[in-house]
């Protein structure tokens, strides 16, 4: 039997926040509560056995637009998705994909080899490819009698 915590304001804390987010874009407002992002994409990372794949769901940003970068061991992703111009139109309107700036970090292991980082993006997705350095091999040092 698995125990569920019961939280029932989160849907109502989520949804008040969905709200004041969609309400301050629409006034132009675009960065609220001093958020570093207006939106996240979707990844996946993969390691494999001599390097480590991050795979970015970056559907319509130019890649251009997107900046990849390594510093202290810490892998950051981050660019803009430019809004489409949205004059006003008679009938009912919505719009749900998201656009603004975006920015992903994370941290990688010690074999994670930071200068041969490769990035590309096709259809939407950007594929960054990071080698992992060769293994250290435990060496035996032989003890001498002084």
């Amino acid at each position: 039997m698995n125990l569920v915590r019961f939280e029932p304001w989160s849907i109502l804390d989520q949804m008040h926040r969905d709200l004041n987010r969609s309400t301050l874009r629409g006034l132009g407002h675009v960065n609220d509560e001093g958020a570093v992002a207006d939106w996240v994409p979707a990844v996946d990372i993969v390691e494999q056995k001599d390097r480590f794949v991050v795979h970015a769901d970056v559907p319509g940003v130019n890649p251009d637009d997107i900046d990849v970068s390594m510093d202290g061991g810490i892998l950051s992703i981050s660019g803009e998705r430019r809004a489409e111009d949205r004059s006003a139109v008679d009938g009912v309107q919505r719009y749900e994909r998201l656009s603004g700036r975006f920015f992903r970090r994370f941290t990688l292991p010690e074999s994670a080899d930071a200068e041969n980082i490769t990035a590309r993006c096709t259809n939407g997705i950007l594929e960054i490819s990071i080698p992992k350095q060769p293994e250290v091999q435990a060496r035996r040092i032989k003890v001498e009698v002084a």
